[in-house]
């Protein structure tokens, strides 16, 4: 399942930053962030639930980023 996510991120390094650390998150396949759209789109692993793996995403995000946002 593939879902994308707006964010909110100041600059496109830190965008970079967040999409290392969301493809470090368990439950993530894979992760690619637009820091021109403000978007994250990310796939899930085969039967990971996007309501629990997301909050892990925006937590390890915040640890690179602190000031980054993820609306889901």
């Amino acid at each position: 399942m593939k879902k994308t996510y707006k964010i909110d991120v100041d600059c496109a390094n830190c965008a970079n930053k967040m999409e290392a650390a969301a493809n470090k998150t368990e439950g993530v396949k894979a992760a690619s962030v637009n820091f021109m759209a403000l978007k994250m789109s990310v796939e899930f692993e085969e039967g990971r639930d996007p309501k629990e793996v997301m909050p892990r995403v925006l937590e390890n995000c915040k640890k690179v980023e602190d000031e980054c946002e993820i609306f889901f």
